[in-house]
C-alpha cells in the first residue's frame, strides 16, 4: 500500500532534503523515523530537491509498506504497534512520528493514496517564496536575507513578469545540472511587501522594509529560483534594467545572470496534484 505523507522543515540543520552518505538530510531523518516505527526498511520519494538550508512548507513525500494505516475516529484496542494485518491509526503514527523525528522537522498528515501516485512526477505546480528585509532585525534573520541597498520595487516586478511563461530558464541553472530538459512553465512570479509575525505582535507595519519574492512552475531547475532572486535584487539595486532578463534568459547563459542568494531564506510553500 502507497501512503502520501506531509510535513515541514526547517532547512537549517539538514544538507537538503536529498539523503546523503555522512551527512543529515531530511529524506535520511524520515526514513530513519518511518523505518523505527513500522519496523521495517522504508524507503521515501519526496516532491523533490531542496538544497541545504532550504525550508519547506507542506512538503508531500510518498512511501510503500504493508502496513494498513487508517485516518478515521476509529478507537483501536491498544495503543501500541499491532502486530500482522490489524490496523494503525494514522494519528497514532504521527504522533510517534513527531516524537523521534530530528529537531526541525515536523510531520502533518499520513493518507493513503493510489498505487500509482508518485509525490515528483504527479505535481503539476509548486510554489517558493524568499524572504527579503532592508533593515536590520535580529528576530528575522534566520530565515530572511538582509539587503541594505535600496530596492525599486516596481522595477523589480517589471523584470520578474518576463519570467511568466515556457521557456528555457538556463541562465538560472546550477552548472553542470544533469537535467532532461530546462524548458519550464512560470505562472507568477511577483514581488510584495509584508508584515512579519513578531512586527504585527507590536502593532508594526512592515511596509516594504520587508519584501516577498513568490514564484510558482510546473517544474523548477536547480538552484533556479536562487539566481532568479539574486538576479532580480541586482536589477532593483539598478545594476540593470528590467528589459535585460528577456536577453537573458535567451542567451542561457549562467554566467550572466547574478549570484545565487543563500538558501536559508528560500521557502517551498505549496505543491499542487
Amino acid at each position: 500500500m502507497r501512503y502520501a505523507i506531509t510535513l515541514s522543515y526547517s532547512g537549517a540543520n539538514y544538507c537538503g532534503w536529498q539523503i546523503q552518505d555522512n551527512a543529515p538530510t531530511v529524506q535520511g531523518e524520515v526514513e530513519k523515523a518511518l523505518s523505527l516505527l513500522l519496523r521495517e526498511q522504508i524507503s521515501v520519494t519526496g516532491a523533490g530537491r531542496t538544497d541545504t538550508g532550504v525550508n519547506a512548507i507542506n512538503y508531500v513525500a510518498h512511501f510503500d509498506t504493508g502496513h494498513l494505516i487508517i485516518n478515521n475516529t476509529q478507537e483501536l484496542s491498544a495503543m501500541h504497534l499491532p502486530q500482522g494485518d490489524a490496523p494503525i491509526e494514522a494519528k497514532f503514527i504521527l504522533y510517534k512520528l513527531n516524537a523521534i523525528v530530528g529537531k526541525g522537522i515536523v510531520f502533518h498528515s499520513i493518507e493513503m493514496c493510489p498505487p500509482d501516485f508518485h509525490a515528483r512526477y504527479s505535481a503539476v505546480k509548486r510554489t517558493y517564496s524568499y524572504l527579503v528585509h532592508k533593515k536590520k532585525d535580529p528576530f528575522i534573520e534566520n530565515i530572511s536575507l538582509y539587503c541594505g541597498h535600496d530596492l525599486d520595487l516596481g522595477k523589480m516586478n517589471t523584470a520578474a513578469s518576463y519570467l511568466i511563461g515556457e521557456q528555457d530558464f538556463s541562465c538560472f541553472e546550477k552548472t553542470g545540472a544533469d537535467n532532461r530538459t530546462s524548458r519550464c512553465n512560470v505562472v507568477s512570479a511577483a514581488w510584495s511587501p509584508y508584515t512579519p509575525a513578531h512586527a504585527a505582535m507590536a502593532g508594526m507595519a512592515g511596509g516594504e522594509d520587508y519584501i516577498r519574492f513568490e514564484i510558482s512552475a510546473d517544474r523548477f531547475l536547480r538552484n533556479m529560483v536562487r539566481a532568479i532572486v539574486g538576479t532580480l535584487l541586482d536589477i532593483g539595486r539598478g545594476k540593470h534594467g528590467p528589459e535585460w532578463i528577456p536577453r537573458l534568459i535567451k542567451s542561457g547563459d549562467r554566467c550572466m545572470a547574478g549570484q545565487s542568494v543563500p538558501g536559508h531564506a528560500l521557502f517551498l510553500t505549496k505543491i499542487e496534484y
